[in-house]
């Protein structure tokens, strides 16, 4: 009965990040800087929150798009905080920023539309297009200093184009969108009907001056759709919390999708969510920028170039030099150095490999001696790489 399945799950590839995070996991005494997991524990405010609910009975079923306080509370915060202008019921809660995803490209996709999804990019973005049956379409913006190009982008364009999918700050690379980026996507966006998806995820933890978003063209807030999630900034990885945001006449057709998928996220973790946007993360974002200036530093002592990681907590270097391929160059790492990181292939950013720093300050300083120490070996094999 195997190949009487969907055909769809067929094609779909498991996630390199976790192969990668086995693999290390299965070598004694390699450190593992593969997941991007905060090594925080969730504060403990937002788990006062969700016992308190447990204590108070609220295990029953709820709305399925989440508790009306909680989707409130997610409208007033993305309109103080980021200036949108969502309400209450433009508000879905999701299973985390996959299903948010999942709904909205499910909900937009019909077979063979086409998903623009620039490179690099996290790699459920691909799956997911494929298993909506549409058809990613990748932009490589590694040419362009990891921005994105109007004529690149234009050309990529078709009838077909359904979507542009965003990720800013990236995963993996760590940069954040300039204007002249967001200005070619509206240019494309305002001219045709497509959607643009924003997943912000990593929008709490930037490390710049000055952020911007694709949401705030508000003009173009039919064709909107923003995704976010609780994991990243509050370390809520296990809690699987997230939001999609939507125009309210896309958003009454997605929610279909979501109550089917899911029904509703779990009734205690409603308070929990309130109470992280009321929290204040800049404890967890002021030691993630700590450490990303020591990884940096390390890097440039091993004389590794990498674009500049404004946002997120990954660095993605390049590795070209050493004559490897970055499946072969992570795997002989774990192997010969034991230390895990990701290839970079996987999120289409090839002769790279992204090394996660939400890890503590001892896995970091230990991860990359290991690294240095391997560079230093593969050097030697091939006559000191320039």
């Amino acid at each position: 009965m195997r190949d009487c399945l969907n055909a769809a799950v067929y094609t779909a590839k498991r996630s390199a990040i976790r192969e990668f995070s086995a693999l290390a996991k299965a070598t004694p005494g390699c450190v593992s800087l593969t997941l991007g997991e905060p090594d925080f524990d969730t504060p403990l405010p937002v788990r006062d929150a969700a016992w308190d609910a447990l204590c108070s009975h609220e295990t029953h079923y709820i709305e399925n798009n989440g508790a009306r306080a909680l989707r409130e509370r997610i409208a007033a915060y993305e309109h103080d905080k980021n200036g949108m202008d969502y309400t209450a019921d433009e508000v879905i809660v999701t299973a985390g920023a996959t299903e948010a995803l999942f709904v909205a490209l499910f909900g937009i996709l019909n077979p063979g539309d086409e998903v623009i999804i620039p490179t690099p990019a996290f790699v459920l973005y691909e799956e997911i297009v494929k298993l909506c049956r549409g058809v990613p379409v990748f932009l490589d913006t590694a040419p362009d200093g990891f921005q994105i190009d109007a004529a690149r982008l234009s050309a990529l364009v078709t009838p077909r184009t359904k979507a542009i999918l965003l990720n800013s700050p990236n995963n993996p690379t760590g940069c954040v969108y300039d204007a002249e980026s967001l200005a070619a996507v509206q240019s494309i966006a305002a001219e045709r009907p497509l959607f643009v998806i924003c997943d912000d995820v990593y929008r709490q933890l930037f490390y710049g001056t000055e952020y911007h978003s694709f949401a705030e063209f508000r003009a173009l807030r039919d064709r909107l759709l923003l995704v976010q999630s609780f994991s990243k900034p509050y370390a809520m990885t296990g809690w699987r919390m997230g939001y999609l945001l939507a125009d309210a006449p896309v958003k009454e057709r997605l929610e279909l999708l979501h109550q089917f998928m899911v029904v509703s996220t779990p009734a205690p973790f409603q308070r929990a969510a309130i109470a992280a946007l009321e929290y204040d993360p800049a404890p967890l974002v002021e030691t993630y920028r700590r450490r990303r200036a020591y990884v940096l530093s390390r890097l440039d002592g091993m004389g590794l170039d990498y674009p500049e990681p404004l946002g997120a907590f990954y660095a993605f270097p390049s590795i070209r030099r050493f004559g490897l391929e970055d499946r072969e160059f992570c795997t002989r790492l774990i192997r010969e150095g034991g230390l895990a990181v990701t290839p970079g292939a996987c999120f289409g950013g090839p002769g790279h490999i992204r090394l996660s720093y939400c890890y503590g300050d001892a896995e970091l300083k230990e991860g990359l001696d290991r690294l240095e120490r391997f560079l230093e070996k593969l050097k030697q094999e091939h006559g000191n790489a320039n």
